[in-house]
Formats: C-alpha cells, structure tokens, sequence
C-alpha cells in the first residue's frame, strides 16, 4: 500500500469521525483503515472533544488495540443498538455496495453493522468500482467441518474457490473459529442472487457481500473527500 493511500485513509477516517458525538454508542470496525478511525476516536476522548463514548469492537484485534488506547469498550449483549460504526470496506460499487472481509473479520463486521443505525464506510480512491469482484474475491466464512464439500458448490455459482491459508500453510483461523474460503466470480452483475445462494448454503456462516448496509461511505480521492449517502443514491 502506498503511501497516498494512507494518508487517503487519514483523511477519510478524519471526517468519519466528526458525526461522532459524546454519549454515543460506537462500532470500531476492523482493518488498516478503521485503525485510523480508531486512533482518532481515542484522540477525541483524550482532548475532551467528545465524552462518555463506548465503543464495540469488530475483531479481537481491534478490541486490543482500542484497550491500548484508552476507549471503554462494551458488548451487543450490554449495548444492541449501535450509533455509529466506522468500518472500512474491500470495494465499493455505485450503489454503496461493499465487498468486506480481507481482514478475516466480516461475520462480526455485518453483525455490528446490521446493529447500527448508521454505518459509515470510509476507503481511499482504489476502493471505488463499477462492478464488484473485479479485484477482490468473495470472502465466505465457513465452520471447518465438511469444508471441503462446499468447493463443487462454489464452481456452480460461478466462483474459483480457494482455502484462505496463513503464511505458515495452515488455514487461516477467524475470530470465532471458522475457516474463509475466497470465492472469485467472472461476473457479479446478480450480487443478490449469490448472496442468497450463499446464505442458503447449510455450513456457510456467512459471506463477505454487504448489501443495502452501509449508508454513508466517504472516499479521499486525489481530489479531495467525496461522502456518498444511501439516500442520495
């Protein structure tokens, strides 16, 4: 990642965090890019710009590094309705449609976020596409028994389907325990119908398409913040 992209982030974490308010509920989401909105959060609480912010964290990544600086954090359990959550995003097609999950964490990421009343996407310029899948695959969480089974299932629907592995040649391990399997489509023009696909597959826990989710994403192009609202769309 260069370094225009960080500081694309910077910027977009920036003006994420000014819908922020004190005595809120706040969902950190997971990733390079909420990291940013992370770090600023704590900022915030640290000048006294907002106050009495708790906060639910997307991973047990993020749930540390939100620990290390200071923000009190919650659960769904003590907090079910969310505020605001921060989250980053893979792609971004002009319906505000997202792919997530790269990170690993996207089953807890899309339960914070069908939580919040208001979920805010922030990316740099090479995020934004026309049609998804056209860089990124499909994350699909799936529970390790019988994973394999699933591979005949996926090249039906369309994708090449891949184990996601760890550096070490071991699958990689989610939050909860669960194996991703990243499925690259040729075409995602019926998103829709892949996420029902999808869903109705007995073992897949859940999938990296965010559909009809996010209601803000605020992009930093090399022109400047550009902010995208569902109900503009």
């Amino acid at each position: 990642m260069t370094d225009s992209h960080d500081e694309q982030k910077q910027l977009a974490a920036e003006h994420a965090v000014q819908f922020i308010e004190s005595n809120m509920v706040v969902g950190l989401g997971h990733g390079s890019t909420a990291l940013f909105a992370v770090k600023i959060i704590a900022d915030l609480l640290k000048n006294g710009t907002v106050q009495n912010i708790v906060a639910v964290p997307c991973s047990k990544y993020i749930e540390e590094e939100a620990e290390k600086l200071g923000i009190k954090l919650t659960t769904l359990h003590n907090h079910p309705q969310i505020d605001i959550t921060i989250d980053g995003a893979d792609e971004v097609d002009p319906k505000l449609n997202l792919i997530k999950g790269y990170g690993g964490a996207l089953l807890r990421e899309k339960i914070v976020a069908q939580a919040s009343n208001r979920e805010i996407i922030i990316v740099d310029e090479s995020k934004i596409v026309d049609v998804l899948g056209k860089k990124h695959p499909v994350p699909v969480e799936v529970i390790p028994f019988g994973w394999y089974s699933h591979m005949p299932f996926f090249n039906t629907i369309g994708a090449d389907a891949t184990l996601r592995m760890t550096s070490d040649h071991t699958p990689f391990i989610t939050d909860q325990g669960n194996y991703i399997i990243d499925c690259r489509f040729n075409s995602l023009q019926d998103i829709s119908g892949i996420a029902n696909k999808l869903s109705e597959r007995a073992g897949v826990v859940e999938h990296g398409l965010f559909i009809n989710i996010a209601t803000d994403v605020i992009a930093a192009t090399s022109t400047g913040i550009q902010h995208f609202r569902r109900e503009a769309i």
